[in-house]
């Protein structure tokens, strides 16, 4: 049994605490937030036998092994790095940190430290994702040419739509690319094997004036009837790119949190020599296989069809579907299961190391440069 703490009590701090909840072998001892009183308040709510008052008094708990970090953008460098400092375990979530800089450290400091680290990209873990990732590397898809798709939300559609993604200071001076962006590179890199070498960016800003609710909102709430005040954003609502692969693939991508009736929808499309390979969020227990010389079709979730990797991450059997919270169960089962078994340095572990949050940062500095210079940018 391994024991773990969360620091972070909004959205994604609920959403790994419910995920751990459902994993054997894990055991939550508590949870940290932005105050004593938040932190309380979430423990009694989880019913977890700890509310710490201070990220300093989660890493003195020797009883804790790994720390989920679930908080603002701002915090995540610091907290990973002392984290791993204290000798502990970390799953950090997306970005690693606010610059590639930072993040560039945390590799460092991870790989010396002989600790298991990861991003949390779970969208890697539908099993349909892991299905065509072990399909592709088998060679069912020939040589990749094109890789294209979309990530599009409509959340911040508003300019009385707010939170504090949309602030440079608070998530970066990226904010639609980095925050769901990186979510679909960082999958068709997975499903792939093939990482950007180059990228053309546009970037648009369709509100550059929001109104501010007072006080704090949480990520996908409404403030409807709250006070407001105006703000200057200077981070993109959407962006437009143009992507270079290892292995000279091209591909595209469409990402926006400004899309009317599109709430959480990725959709990629990769075609190789032999076969192309389509998947949507929006369905994510279809995935659709075309070829030329033979029936196309559309494989469904279910483990006894399913690649190894794939069945091993999918707990229903046919006809029941599985989603975004597994998706997260499985994420976090992959982690502790290379904790048990001492792979977590093997390469070929299928989440995201920092390696991959790194490389995501990467990426986005090269995005901003693009935009700002108007060509294509190496990374």
């Amino acid at each position: 049994m391994i024991n773990v703490a969360i620091s972070g009590t909004g959205f994604m701090g609920l959403t790994h605490a419910e995920a751990l909840a459902r994993l054997q072998g894990v055991r939550l001892l508590g949870i940290q937030g932005s105050s004593a009183e938040k932190s309380r308040a979430a423990a009694d709510k989880l019913a977890l036998s700890k509310a710490y008052g201070s990220f300093e008094e989660l890493l003195a708990d020797a009883e804790v092994q790994a720390v989920h970090i679930t908080t603002p953008n701002r915090l995540h460098f610091e907290q990973a790095k002392a984290a791993l400092q204290a000798g502990k375990h970390v799953l950090c979530e997306k970005p690693l940190a606010m610059t590639s800089q930072q993040s560039g450290e945390l590799v460092e400091l991870a790989e010396a430290s002989g600790l298991a680290h990861a991003v949390c990209y779970n969208i890697r873990f539908y099993p349909l994702n892991l299905h065509a990732r072990e399909a592709v590397a088998g060679g069912e898809a020939g040589t990749i040419h094109t890789i294209t798709g979309s990530y599009q939300q409509d959340w911040l559609l508003y300019d009385t739509d707010y939170n504090w993604r949309v602030l440079v200071e608070q998530g970066g001076p990226l904010r639609a690319v980095a925050d769901i962006g990186t979510h679909w590179l960082d999958l068709v890199s997975a499903v792939t094997g093939l990482v950007p070498e180059a990228v053309y960016a546009k970037l648009k800003t369709v509100h550059p004036v929001r109104q501010r609710p007072v006080g704090e909102v949480q990520t996908f709430s409404d403030a409807d009837d709250a006070e407001r005040r105006p703000v200057e954003i200077d981070t993109e609502d959407f962006a437009l790119l143009t992507i270079r692969f290892s292995g000279g693939a091209l591909g595209s991508l469409f990402v926006s949190q400004v899309s009317p009736g599109h709430k959480n929808r990725l959709r990629y499309e990769l075609s190789g020599s032999k076969a192309t390979f389509a998947w949507d969020s929006q369905s994510p227990n279809d995935l659709w296989i075309g070829r030329r010389g033979g029936p196309s079709e559309i494989v469904l979730k279910d483990p006894a069809d399913l690649s190894p990797l794939a069945a091993k991450h999918a707990d229903y059997p046919g006809g029941h579907n599985e989603g975004f919270p597994d998706t997260f169960k499985m994420t976090f089962r992959s982690f502790y299961d290379a904790i048990e078994s001492k792979t977590f340095g093997d390469p070929s572990v299928p989440y995201a190391t920092f390696q991959a949050g790194h490389r995501e940062n990467l990426f986005c500095d090269a995005v901003l440069r693009s935009h700002q210079e108007d060509r294509m940018v190496d990374l």
